[in-house]
């Protein structure tokens, strides 16, 4: 099917939610679909607008590109056991939405939706993001994609339960480190409030994010910290240090695990920007940016391949540690 343009005058908020609710009321086919290795921001989008397009009559497939595997701090957030793999949805479906991803690349297989989708449309929060797909809703001020959803489902008449509001609230506190960083604004405690207000048990989902892992991730932690690197001399001061899927296998844990690795070395002191090197299987790095502030690491990441935030940020490296620790510290140093 063909969708109608929204109206150019529409604001982008509500030209999206133009073409949802079109797609809806024709009971279109919507594929949706959060960036590859999701985090509680990507998953949360993609499960509560996936679920309120539901309620609204779309015929809904929601996946992840792959290698998909939900670490358990996730897999427990209402919807997740209805993810399907990437290879059973349409290779054309009606409607594409993409979340959370800045880039087409952050999609993996399935950016090739963008293009034989009937149309695409794109939700994020990253400051980054280019403005690809036929509909787009980009917000670099954003606290988290799913603050963004949460305006979408208001459109669409969908009103907010604990299902939602646990999806939306996991995103939501994650991406703003349990309302610390720099992204919270007065609004987001406003969403926050009406998140509560439906009966969401936040403590439990707060444990689960952040406070539950396994026993063997006391090993990892304790060998990545041990090898950490101060540099006090590169920009405002970095601290770096990296591991491996292949490590964090050694110590029983899944490569996802060593994604909270950059929260814990960004609390040094006296470096304003925190940098973790995660080894890929396939010999590249995945490597992740942290500032407190002084450096904009999305300019960093992005001018090295990738993309993100001021605060928080990332790219792919193909070449070895040594090599992509020099291009970093000459990126930094530039500031």
């Amino acid at each position: 099917m063909t969708l109608s343009s929204p109206r150019a005058a529409a604001s982008p908020a509500r030209a999206v939610a133009s073409v949802l609710a079109e797609a809806a009321d024709a009971r279109a086919t919507v594929v949706l679909s959060g960036h590859v290795q999701p985090d509680a921001d990507a998953l949360g989008s993609t499960l509560s607008l996936a679920e309120g397009l539901r309620r609204r009559g779309a015929r809904v497939l929601a996946t992840f590109p792959d290698p998909f595997t939900l670490p358990a701090s996730l897999g427990w957030l209402p919807g997740a056991e209805g993810l399907v793999p990437s290879s059973s949805v349409p290779s054309s479906p009606d409607v594409f939405v993409s979340l959370d991803a800045a880039s087409p690349g952050r999609l993996g297989e399935l950016a090739v939706l963008l293009e034989n989708a009937g149309t695409s449309v794109v939700i994020d929060h990253h400051a980054s993001n280019p403005g690809f797909g036929d509909v787009c809703l980009i917000d670099g001020g954003a606290p988290a994609t799913v603050s963004l959803v949460a305006g979408l489902l208001d459109e669409l008449g969908v009103t907010l339960d604990p299902q939602l509001a646990t999806c939306l609230y996991a995103g939501l506190s994650a991406d703003t480190g349990s309302f610390r960083f720099g992204n919270t604004r007065p609004d987001t405690h406003e969403l926050a409030a009406r998140l509560l207000a439906t009966g969401i048990d936040h403590p439990a989902i707060s444990r689960r994010l952040f406070h539950t892992a396994p026993f063997g991730s006391l090993g990892l932690l304790s060998v990545v910290t041990g090898r950490a690197v101060l540099e006090r001399d590169v920009g405002a001061g970095l601290v770096w240090t990296w591991s491996s899927s292949a490590e964090a296998a050694e110590h029983g844990l899944p490569g996802e695990q060593l994604e909270a690795l950059v929260d814990v070395v960004r609390s040094t002191e006296e470096a304003d920007v925190a940098c973790v090197l995660k080894g890929q299987e396939d010999g590249s790095w995945s490597v992740s940016l942290r500032s407190r502030g002084r450096t904009d690491v999305a300019r960093v990441a992005m001018a090295l391949g990738g993309g993100g935030h001021v605060a928080a940020a990332g790219y792919s490296s193909y070449t070895d540690r040594e090599s992509t620790m020099r291009a970093l510290r000459r990126e930094l140093g530039g500031l």
